[in-house]
């Protein structure tokens, strides 16, 4: 059962970070179909949040097809999001990486950032091509590039 972790220092809304390690959970394969979620009041007494923040949490991935409640029952898991198995390879290389950068002094955000940083240069962010982000400057003419001269200039 996945069990939430709320960070009242992120800046990111508390219904959030439920979907967020929901989705987690079901990419990593910890949730599978047909598994139950905690129930709300147990995400409360573990989290100290608003039971409506958890329900709206659940809305919302019952409104992107992941979850279902069902009466009396509780909310279970539709479908899967797991492409790599938690157990996988990769995930060993990474954990070992995630102890060397901890081991060399980096902190959380340090690691965050220079992740996110290769995932940028490796993935497409969507709606655009690989190796481009939002934050990405916008591309700068070659140095030798001829001015551009106004309509109706003959020069």
């Amino acid at each position: 059962m996945v069990e939430y972790r709320i960070d009242r220092h992120s800046g990111v809304a508390t219904y959030v970070q439920i979907v967020q390690q929901t989705k987690q959970a079901l990419r990593l394969g910890v949730l599978r179909p047909g598994d139950k979620l905690p129930t709300a009041r147990e995400v409360v007494e573990a989290t100290a949040i608003n039971p409506n923040t958890v329900l709206k949490a659940y809305r919302e991935l019952e409104r992107e097809g992941l979850v279902e409640a069902r009466r009396g029952l509780g909310t279970f898991v539709r479908r899967g999001l797991s492409t790599a198995p938690a157990d996988s390879p990769l995930r060993t290389e990474l954990d070992a990486w995630a102890v060397r950068a901890r081991d060399t002094g980096l902190d959380r955000e340090d690691v965050a950032a220079l992740f996110t940083a290769v995932l940028e240069e490796h993935f497409a962010p969507p709606g655009g091509p690989p190796g481009t982000s939002p934050a990405a400057p916008a591309p700068r003419p070659p140095a030798h590039a001829e001015p551009a001269h106004p309509q109706g200039d003959p020069s």
